[in-house]
C-alpha cells in the first residue's frame, strides 16, 4: 500500500485505535460493545498500514487487546470498563524522578540513583455479578550511575538498572456479600488482604522481579493475581 492509502485506512479506524497510533495511549470508559470495536479495529491494523511510524505501540495486540477481552466478557449488560493505557515506554520524560546521592566507599568516587515508575495499565470494570474489579500494572526501574578509579588511577564510568513490575487488584464486593477463606492459600508470590465494612474489597498483590518474556506470560500474570480475588467469596463467577 502507498502511504496515501495506508493515511486514509488510519484515519477510518476506531478513534481510540487512532490514538494508540498517534499518542500512544488513551483514558476511555465504555460498554462491552464499544471495546469489541476497537478490537476489530486493532486486528485490521497489520493487514492495512505498514509503515513504521505508525505502528501500533508493544503491548497492544499481545497484552491489551487480550485482557480488555477477558474483562468484557464478564461485564453486566449496563456494566462499563474504563481503561487507561499508557504504551510510551518508561524512557519518556516525566516517568523518571530527580537523582539522588549514594554513599560510596574507595574505589567508588561517586554513585547516583533514580527511579523510574511507568503505571502503563489501569482498569475498572463494572461486571454482571455486582462487583467492581480494578487493575493496576506498574513497571519500576532503578537505573544507577557508578564513577570508580581502578588501581592504575584510571576513571571508569559505569550503568547499572534493575525492574520489576509490581500487579494489583481490587475486588469490591456487591453489599453485604460476605468474604470467604478458601481452602487453599494463594500462590506464595500472590498476597491477599481483605477490607472489612459495609461493601467488603478483596485485595491481591505481586511484585515480579523477573520481568515476564512475552505478552502471554504477561496476560497470565495479570489474569492470575485478577483472579485471586474471586476465590475469597462463596461463590466464584464473573473472571474466575
Amino acid at each position: 500500500m502507498f502511504w496515501r492509502e495506508q493515511k486514509a485506512a488510519l484515519a477510518g479506524f476506531h478513534p481510540l485505535h487512532q490514538a494508540l497510533v498517534h499518542q500512544r495511549g488513551f483514558t476511555a470508559t465504555h460498554p462491552a460493545a464499544d471495546w469489541t470495536a476497537l478490537v476489530d479495529s486493532l486486528h485490521r491494523h497489520a493487514g492495512l498500514v505498514r509503515r513504521g511510524k505508525w505502528a501500533l505501540p508493544a503491548r497492544t495486540l499481545d497484552v491489551l487487546v487480550p485482557v480488555i477481552i477477558e474483562i468484557c466478557s464478564d461485564l453486566g449488560p449496563k456494566g462499563t470498563l474504563t481503561v487507561t493505557a499508557d504504551l510510551r515506554g518508561r524512557d519518556v520524560p516525566g516517568k523518571t524522578g530527580p537523582e539522588r546521592k549514594l554513599a560510596v566507599r574507595p574505589p567508588v568516587r561517586s554513585a547516583t540513583e533514580a527511579w523510574t515508575v511507568d503505571p502503563w495499565l489501569r482498569l475498572r470494570g463494572e461486571l454482571r455479578d455486582g462487583s467492581i474489579l480494578e487493575i493496576l500494572v506498574v513497571d519500576r526501574e532503578r537505573k544507577r550511575k557508578i564513577t570508580k578509579r581502578n588501581p592504575r588511577g584510571k576513571t571508569k564510568w559505569k550503568r547499572k538498572s534493575k525492574i520489576n513490575q509490581t500487579i494489583r487488584v481490587r475486588r469490591r464486593l456487591p453489599p453485604d456479600v460476605p468474604s470467604h477463606v478458601p481452602a487453599t492459600p494463594p500462590p506464595p508470590w500472590i498476597g491477599v488482604f481483605v477490607r472489612e465494612g459495609s461493601r467488603r474489597s478483596v485485595l491481591a498483590g505481586a511484585k515480579l522481579t523477573q520481568m515476564p518474556q512475552n505478552g502471554q506470560e504477561q496476560v497470565d500474570r495479570i489474569l492470575t493475581v485478577a483472579t485471586e480475588p474471586f476465590r475469597w467469596t462463596p461463590q466464584n463467577r464473573g473472571i474466575a
